[in-house]
């Protein structure tokens, strides 16, 4: 997919034949979460498709230079060396948050545009950097809509079932700063030292009306999915999965009926646009399923770097200085960049949100049972 590329001459063309490249970064293979990248390269494919079939930038071919970060930020940070050693003039992608925070770091610490497509992490990088973007919303943003949905539906207490990793701590603490001064308690269920059995008996316990699967899809969070729903004793708990793993479908594969009513978050309106109905229908024949709203966020993030590449050439430096000039209309809205207060790149602010389940009755439908559509605004 990458093609022959040069490793010297102007960076992100090819000085043979002409063509500008965007390094693509993606969870291709486990343990990163495949379904999720091939979603988001699906996206990114489909917007390159349409930029050559409208011209090109400037008449030359954009191509995707495709590295597999395999969800590990060594991986990625390896990757982002190499990339910018070919003379890609951004990078694209990216669905983990702590590979993407190590991809960000490098691409700020070399000097490479990147514009992150679907991490979350408030603290993509560790000081303010000209150098990087993004497309999703922090995960404060996103959380505390999640929390609020919770308490809305008479949820107090709220347990947390969390594996070991900065993006999971990071959401515990924003659930628990958010609930707390609601009159919510958040009940910590550390998995490093817990089977689903035990989960359950945490449940009980700690008298919770709702478990917050703060874990690794397919495992352990589909495990533990199924044995609470075996639980005689919690008929009644909700359970939620604020990371969006009942999003894709093999989800509903590996839990069948015990997947649906799962509470989560994803980034798309109530309503598509002209734009953004006329992707979908283009990522579902290519995907041959429903896309997710990773799909349109790879999509959008192609088509923000080939405005940007228009406007601006292949120059890094160029790029990286007109984030604050970028109004694209994406699949989701109209896309800004601003710099937000307590984040360190530069912010669509915000995509829009919602809270949704899928439907027991037909698991492949979702209901939106709470909506925050800050783009139409």
């Amino acid at each position: 997919m990458s093609g022959m590329i040069s490793e010297v001459g102007t960076p992100g063309r090819d000085e043979r034949d002409g063509r500008v490249r965007v390094g693509a970064l993606a969870p291709l293979t486990p343990p990163g979460w495949q379904e999720a990248g091939r979603h988001l390269l699906a996206g990114m494919e489909l917007a390159v498709r349409e930029v050559n079939d409208a011209g090109g930038i400037e008449g030359r071919p954009l191509e995707l230079v495709v590295r597999d970060t395999a969800a590990d930020p060594d991986r990625a940070a390896a990757a982002v060396d190499e990339l910018a050693r070919l003379g890609v003039a951004a990078l694209a992608g990216e669905y983990h948050s702590v590979v993407a925070r190590a991809a960000a770091a490098r691409a700020d610490a070399l000097g490479l545009p990147f514009l992150c497509s679907s991490a979350v992490l408030d603290a993509l990088t560790e000081h303010p950097s000209p150098w990087v973007a993004r497309l999703a919303p922090a995960q404060s943003h996103g959380w505390r809509i999640y929390a609020d949905h919770l308490l809305a539906a008479g949820h107090r207490r709220i347990a947390v079932a969390a594996e070991p990793s900065v993006y999971w701590a990071s959401g515990s603490r924003v659930l628990r700063d958010h609930l707390a001064p609601r009159g919510g308690t958040v009940i910590e269920v550390d998995l490093r030292e817990s089977t689903p059995a035990s989960v359950c008996d945490a449940l009980v316990d700690g008298r919770a009306t709702a478990l917050l699967l703060l874990a690794g899809h397919p495992e352990p969070a589909v495990s533990i999915a199924r044995s609470v729903r075996r639980d005689r004793r919690l008929a009644e708990i909700l359970i939620g999965a604020p990371a969006g793993q009942p999003e894709f479908a093999a989800w509903t594969r590996a839990l069948g009926d015990d997947g649906a009513e799962v509470p989560f978050l994803r980034y798309l309106p109530e309503r598509l646009g002209p734009l953004g109905t006329r992707v979908g229908t283009a990522l579902r024949g290519r995907l041959a399923e429903e896309p997710s709203f990773v799909a349109f966020e790879g999509y959008d993030t192609v088509a923000v770097l080939a405005e940007m590449l228009r406007a601006h050439g292949t120059d890094r430096t160029r790029i990286a200085a007109s984030w604050a000039d970028v109004s694209v209309e994406g699949t989701r809205g109209r896309i800004r960049f601003s710099r937000t207060p307590d984040l360190g790149v530069w912010q669509w602010a915000w995509a829009p949100v919602q809270v949704v389940d899928r439907d027991p009755a037909r698991p492949g439908r979702f209901r939106v049972l709470r909506s925050a559509d800050a783009a139409a605004r």
